[in-house]
């Protein structure tokens, strides 16, 4: 995956130390329940859509633009997953960063899915019952797209109130 402008900049003078930035992850499904899955270029490994939104950029319009960018597939979102810090991420340049994902289920509406940049090798649509291999990461957020449950976040013990 390459690295961003607007990081690659701030990397200038932040030099190697920990980067906090926001990152978003689509689930999208078609009206019949499939999951659209890209195998990415940097793991080759299956996963949901992802990536990093633009400064300025709202969380749900940088998700349906990842998935436009990435499997040219128009898409529009449907409700909030959930909203998790990930644990940091090291680099093989050495730059560590740690994203605060927000992800969305997402309704296909339109295109053909195709590789459609130089991030993912294969673009596909997957039954729910014949995924292929996928980090828990995809498969937590798969599961929730899939449900009624309500959009999950953490709270740690120390911050569910005052006087607590």
């Amino acid at each position: 995956m390459a690295t961003p402008d607007f990081i690659r900049d701030l990397r200038a003078s932040a030099g190697r130390q920990l980067l906090f930035l926001p990152g978003v992850s689509a689930v999208v499904l078609d009206d019949g329940g499939r999951v659209l899955l890209v195998r990415r270029a940097d793991t080759g490994r299956w996963s949901i859509i992802g990536g990093i939104p633009e400064p300025g950029e709202q969380p749900a319009d940088a998700a349906i633009r990842e998935v436009y960018e990435e499997t040219a597939v128009h898409a529009v979102p449907e409700r909030l997953l959930l909203v998790q810090t990930l644990t940091p991420v090291r680099y093989p340049n050495g730059d560590v960063c740690q994203f605060v994902d927000t992800a969305f289920r997402c309704r296909a509406v339109g295109g053909e899915p195709r590789v459609n940049d130089d991030e993912s090798l294969e673009v596909a649509w997957f039954e729910p019952d014949a995924l292929p291999p996928l980090e828990d990461f995809a498969l937590r957020r798969i599961e929730r797209a899939r449900s009624d449950e309500p959009a999950w976040f953490a709270v740690t013990a120390g911050s569910r109130g005052a006087g607590g």
